[in-house]
C-alpha cells in the first residue's frame, strides 16, 4: 500500500478534496498542530468535528472561514 499524498500533491483552490485533518490545517495555515487544537479549544479558527476520536474539517466550510476572516480584516481597515 502506498502512502497518502502530501497535502501540497491533493491540493485544489488551495484545498483537498477530502476532509481535513489537524495536520492538514496545520500545513494549509502554516502554523503548528497545537495551535490548531488550540483554536479548537478556544472555539476560534476553522469549525471541525469529530468522527469518533478524530477530528476532521469540511473543506467547504474552511474556505468559507477564510472568506469571512478576510471579510472581518477589510470592514476593520
Amino acid at each position: 500500500m502506498r502512502p497518502p499524498p502530501a497535502v501540497a500533491d491533493t491540493l485544489r483552490n488551495g484545498i483537498p478534496d477530502r476532509y481535513l485533518t489537524p495536520d492538514d490545517i496545520a500545513a494549509i495555515f502554516e502554523v503548528p498542530k497545537e495551535t490548531v487544537y488550540q483554536w479548537r479549544k478556544k472555539r476560534v479558527g476553522p469549525p471541525g468535528f469529530r468522527i469518533g476520536k478524530h477530528v476532521r474539517y469540511d473543506p467547504a466550510e474552511v474556505l468559507a472561514y477564510v472568506a469571512e476572516r478576510k471579510g472581518a480584516d477589510r470592514a476593520a481597515a
